[in-house]
């Protein structure tokens, strides 16, 4: 794939995946403003996931039997009018609505993406290089969208936050997936794939009794739970450690900063490196950093374990991504790809709830040594946490229920 191909690739999913992130911040501030409570606003964002979760493998089987441009068109015209139907209609309902379209869009749109820059590559060098140059696109797209939704409401209509502000913002949020679709569309799109005549139908059962495609699902969810731990524990370590709010928000984007840098790098020191060698390194040196957090003291040491800590698990999902396409077939990518989002979206939610059920309960007892500790351990591979493990084991039970019907 030529560099011009996949800076417009990379475009395009910034352009639709910023309509979701603006989307998920402008409609929870409308609700509050019309009145409803927190509960059903905590209900809206919910929704935003929820598609991703149920669509994620009929979207990647859809991607495998028509290609890349049929689900990216489909996924723009999703988009457009979730956030078209609350420039319309700017109720409850509607923006429930939106919610489901705008998130099952973004997901669909990710697999097409993934699937497309996986099989344009040519060799392992390239699928690695591919993935690092794409993975920057999700955190541009969650600046741009939040902050070009938050400057329109605060300054477009006539007074700030008000319905026409509200409105101009939705409308300009409606026009992203059309420069999506105007960046993507002249993309070259390798062959598809014939299915072999005869061939008995697969399920999704099959990818999950590869062992090697279940140890990278595992790998996936662990280095993607770090990053909700990382989000929760250090802002209450760094409450016990006297930190100011500004300070803590410093470390938070330095991670965030050091996350990005390296998938910049990346390509770069591809060629050097197994996909192999840097997950098990970067899960040496999460479990290290874990482990070593609750024991510093000032804001300095703490921002350099968490720009390590950033570097980490930001070279991982690249790496994921390659090794995924090499050991699935080539014409199951969507589908394992749909998998590898629908698993993620469905347990990452829960280990959020749960990091946090069991960092209030560690709270109570003064055991912040235990709460970074314990990530310590759930980055080695064993987390350890019984309200973690209750919690993914009834989303890992919701997840096996649908594969069972798919």
């Amino acid at each position: 794939m030529k560099g011009s191909e996949l800076l417009r690739v990379s475009g395009a999913q910034v352009c639709l995946h910023a309509t979701m992130a603006g989307m998920r911040l402008a409609t929870p501030l409308l609700a509050l403003q019309q009145g409803y409570s927190a509960a059903a606003v905590g209900v809206l964002i919910a929704l935003f996931a929820l598609t991703q979760v149920f669509l994620a493998l009929p979207a990647g089987r859809f991607a495998d039997r028509h290609g890349f441009k049929r689900p990216l068109w489909l996924s723009v015209i999703a988009a457009s009018a979730g956030a078209g139907l609350v420039l319309v209609c700017s109720t409850f309902p509607a923006m429930c609505v939106a919610a489901l379209l705008t998130g099952g869009a973004t997901g669909a749109t990710v697999i097409a993406l993934q699937r497309h820059v996986g099989r344009s590559a040519t060799n392992a060098m390239q699928l690695k290089r591919v993935f690092s140059w794409l993975a920057i696109a999700p955190a541009v797209a969650n600046f741009v969208g939040p902050f070009l939704a938050g400057l329109l409401i605060d300054h477009a209509g006539h007074v700030p936050a008000d319905l026409l502000a509200f409105r101009v913002s939705f409308a300009v949020l409606a026009i992203l997936p059309l420069v999506c679709w105007m960046l993507a569309r002249g993309a070259h799109e390798p062959p598809r794939t014939a299915p072999v005549a005869g061939a008995t139908p697969t399920r999704a059962w099959d990818l999950l009794r590869e062992p090697m495609f279940r140890r990278l699902l595992f790998v996936n969810w662990l280095q993607s739970s770090s990053w909700d731990v990382h989000a929760f524990v250090l802002p209450v370590l760094g409450h016990d450690r006297g930190l100011s709010a500004s300070v803590i928000g410093s470390i938070l984007g330095a991670f965030a900063i050091a996350a990005a840098a390296i998938r910049v790098v990346w390509p770069i020191l591809a060629s050097r490196a197994s996909e192999r060698s840097v997950i098990l390194s970067s899960t040496i040196v999460t479990a290290a950093m874990f482990a070593v957090y609750p024991l510093l003291d000032s804001a300095w040491t703490m921002g350099i374990c968490s720009v390590v800590l950033g570097f980490a698990l930001g070279a991982v999902q690249p790496m994921v991504m390659s090794m995924l396409h090499q050991i699935t077939p080539h014409a199951r990518h969507g589908e394992a790809l749909g998998l590898r989002l629908m698993t993620h979206q469905c347990v990452e939610r829960g280990d959020a709830d749960a990091v946090r059920l069991a960092g209030g309960a560690d709270r109570h007892c003064g055991r912040v040594l235990g709460r970074g500790w314990g990530a310590g351990a759930g980055g080695a591979g064993d987390v350890g946490l019984e309200d973690l493990g209750a919690k993914s084991t009834f989303q890992i039970r919701l997840i096996l229920i649908y594969l069972t019907f798919n």
